[in-house]
């Protein structure tokens, strides 16, 4: 049975209030939540912090807001006594390694989960980065390695400062902060819920348990680098998943209700509080099963993860953290492309395309059923294996390395060698596109159409707009191929007859979930000889002429009425345009269309006046008018929203202008664009949290004065002040009174329009 979440003030402060601690021992021992206890018990006012944060969960869960990858950077803080605690930095790559397949859904492991929670697996969208710069701006390896002479630490935070023994924490804001480092009575490690203090926030792991499936730590059954993700879940506010208490909530919809804590490794099904025949999801990170036994995120932990980084979040700053670029602004991209040719009963030749400033390439291959990886140095783009096992699948992925670091690896792929006589599928079951085979693309698969009612199913996920290629080859009968959309509805098919083999090209597919169907026609089929399944997507790509553009000091010069492609090709890319108006065309229009996420565009007098911005959301084309005489040059800014991008799909930008007015809903092309009515708004605040003072970006249209009140969590206004402002883009300070620590509301109001946005006052 799933539970329903209802979210209250008064549940929430309960569940709070009557957190029990169940670990023992004998099992995994997590202090995040009696951590919590102290730091409540410390401030009563921690306790209505994470109530907004839980409120805020809620609410994003409920708006639909469209989820971005979100690359987080992450610090090593490595504190060691002896040698054994001073953990090597591969020992740390393998744990970051670890930590980006667990929350992408990519683990060794994930075909452990029970069939009837594999449904509920997420791919989080969220993924980590070792730091490359540290805050100075200084280059970095994102390791900070500090001596001590303390034995171990608890608990108490020592081992966050340096003057106590351990390490001071990095900029929260900017980094995720990770302490290695032995701990004492049994302990695990522990986290910080969000919302805390900005000098203790980040995660604390035993130095034993980090590591990876591939290279183990010592903390066995702790060992395979579990411990990192189950603290960072907390850290991104998830709750255990028995709501620490009989039978009680995580707040998570999809995860079913269970007693208490699992340890060990059950056997499925293992029933509690009356949850059903799925009984408990003891596989799940936020449980306390061994390392080994965990393996899934579900969708509503992964949407409650991400709501930290929508609008209004309270780790959203790490959006446009710069902690994953090295200093130089120069980055080592990751490889793309992979692609499995030549495929026989023993070998088959990898690819990757090149990437630029790459000197090497690390390959990465295994047995699919391994968690053991084998690497290779590769100075060109392909490599070719052999020894291999027939009708076997093998997975591969690709780095880059560079004068500048490594990149991260590829997402993984993988391909099956052909069989020697008969084959044995190792796909089964996947007869329906509620239980497919996920594969990743570039895929090559063999498998059986085993009886007269089989028909297989695989479903994949495409990140941009691609052109799919899908063929079916050395079929044993008249076999059929089809391509679906998410909803299931049939977008091609190839029907050849006989033993033809069948292909499908469809051009242009968006981003989304996608089905293949391979089945027999007439109920043909083969116990004995496997078909070969092999499927790609080329990216419908373009290369951007205008960069490097990404400040209004370096904007490209651009031709009016004249369609400009560019890209915004990472996450902090942000491009810049300009172009000038005249007295007889003084009227302007910008058009921005062909997104790959969600884009914004805004529209600038000069540099620094702000006269349009159109903020869509998802992929719905911009548009901005602005029915000027005033003539000048004017500046273009693109960014990508959460830090939106893509690095193969160009943006479409028009800068048009004429005479006379343009009007709303006219039609361009074949498309009826409406304008997005320019007004009075909150643009940004800084810093947040504040301890004296609040800058504030207004956007006036008036020109009038603003009402400024700041509201506390009872909905009392505590303070008002009038400030006045001009037309256009406004920058002013605001002093804070005497408030005591805890969440408000900051409220603009100009005439009828009203901005709110939330803030943390914190001495």
């Amino acid at each position: 049975m799933m539970k329903i979440v209802r979210l209250a003030l008064k549940s929430s402060a309960l569940m709070l209030a009557m957190a029990l601690a169940t670990s023992t021992s004998a099992q995994r021992n997590c202090g995040s939540m009696d951590y919590l206890q102290q730091q409540i018990a410390a401030d009563p006012t921690r306790a209505t912090v994470l109530q907004m944060i839980d409120q805020h969960a809620d609410w994003f869960s409920n708006t639909g807001q469209a989820k971005v990858v979100v690359t987080i950077p992450v610090v090593f803080h490595v504190v060691y006594a002896n040698t054994a605690q001073n953990i090597t930095d591969a020992k740390i790559q393998a744990q970051v390694a670890q930590l980006n397949a667990d929350f992408a859904r990519l683990n060794s492991d994930a075909g452990n989960t029970p069939a009837a929670f594999a449904p509920l697996g997420a791919n989080t969208e969220i993924q980590f980065c070792l730091a490359q710069r540290d805050p100075s701006g200084n280059a970095s390896t994102g390791i900070v390695r500090r001596s001590t002479t303390t034995a171990s630490f608890s608990d108490n935070d020592n081992v966050k400062f340096t003057s106590s023994g351990g390490s001071d924490a990095w900029p929260s804001s900017s980094y995720l902060n990770f302490w290695s480092a032995n701990l004492s009575g049994g302990l695990l490690g522990y986290a910080q819920f969000p919302g805390g203090p900005a000098s203790t926030d980040g995660v604390v792991c035993l130095y034993s348990s980090i590591g990876s499936i591939a290279s183990p730590g010592t903390a066995s059954p702790f060992n395979l680098g579990r411990t990192a993700t189950h603290e960072i879940g907390h850290w991104l506010n998830l709750r255990h998943i028995w709501g620490d208490a009989n039978c009680g909530s995580d707040l998570v919809s999809d995860t079913p209700t269970q007693q208490t804590s699992n340890g060990g490794c059950p056997s499925f099904p293992h029933t509690t509080c009356s949850n059903g025949a799925n009984g408990d999801m003891f596989m799940n990170y936020m449980d306390y099963s061994d390392d080994n036994c965990m393996n899934i995120f579900t969708t509503g932990q992964s949407t409650r993860m991400n709501a930290l980084f929508g609008t209004g979040g309270s780790r959203v700053s790490l959006l446009t953290s710069q902690g994953c670029v090295p200093p130089s602004g120069g980055t080592c991209g990751t490889p793309s492309g992979l692609n499995a040719s030549g495929i026989t009963t023993s070998g088959a030749t990898l690819g990757w395309s090149a990437v630029s400033g790459a000197t090497s390439y690390n390959l990465q291959h295994k047995l699919g059923s391994s968690s053991t990886w084998t690497t290779v140095s590769v100075a060109t783009t392909s490599y070719a294996l052999s020894g291999l096992a027939s009708n076997t699948i093998y997975n591969y992925q690709v780095q880059a390395v560079c004068n500048s670091g490594s990149s991260a690896y590829s997402a993984a792929s993988s391909f099956t060698t052909l069989a020697t006589g008969g084959c044995a599928d190792a796909l089964e079951p996947n007869n329906s596109t509620a239980a497919p085979a996920v594969i990743t693309l570039p895929a090559s698969i063999n498998a059986l159409i085993a009886s007269s009612t089989d028909a297989d199913y695989y479903s994949f996920t495409l990140s941009g707009t691609s052109n799919l290629t899908i063929n079916m080859s050395n079929l044993a009968g008249d076999y059929d191929l089809r391509l679906l959309n998410s909803a299931g509805t049939q977008l091609a098919i190839s029907q050849a007859g006989g033993t033809t083999a069948e292909a499908i090209t469809y051009n242009s597919a968006a981003a989304g979930t996608y089905y293949i169907h391979a089945f027999g026609y007439g109920g043909a089929f083969s116990a004995t000889q496997c078909y070969l399944l092999t499927a790609s997507a080329a990216a419908v790509g373009c290369t951007d002429t205008y960069e490097s553009n990404n400040t209004s000091g370096t904007a490209k010069t651009i031709v009016k009425n004249t369609d400009i492609p560019a890209l915004i090709g990472t996450s902090t890319d942000v491009d810049w345009f300009k172009f000038a108006n005249t007295s007889a065309a003084p009227k302007i229009k910008i058009n921005l269309s062909n997104l790959a996420g969600d884009y914004d565009v805004t529209l600038y007098r000069g540099t620094s006046t702000q006269v349009g911005i159109s903020q869509n959301g998802g992929t719905t084309a911009e548009q901005i008018i602005v029915n000027t005489t005033t003539v000048a040059t004017y500046y273009v800014k693109v960014i990508g929203y959460n830090g939106a991008f893509s690095a193969s799909q160009c943006y479409t930008l028009r800068a048009s202008t004429q005479s006379g007015n343009w009007r709303e809903g006219v039609l361009d092309g074949e498309e009826t664009v409406t304008m997005e009515k320019i007004e009075s708004g909150l643009l940004n605040m800084w810093p947040n949290p504040t301890s004296d003072k609040l800058n504030i970006e207004y956007l006036s249209e008036s020109g009038a004065a603003v009402r400024i009140a700041v509201i506390d969590e009872l909905g009392r206004e505590v303070f008002t002040v009038q400030q006045p402002t001009t037309i256009g883009a406004n920058v002013f300070g605001v002093n804070m009174p005497e408030l005591m620590d805890g969440m408000y509301m900051l409220r603009i109001t100009d005439g009828s329009a009203v901005s709110m946005q939330r803030f943390m006052f914190q001495r």
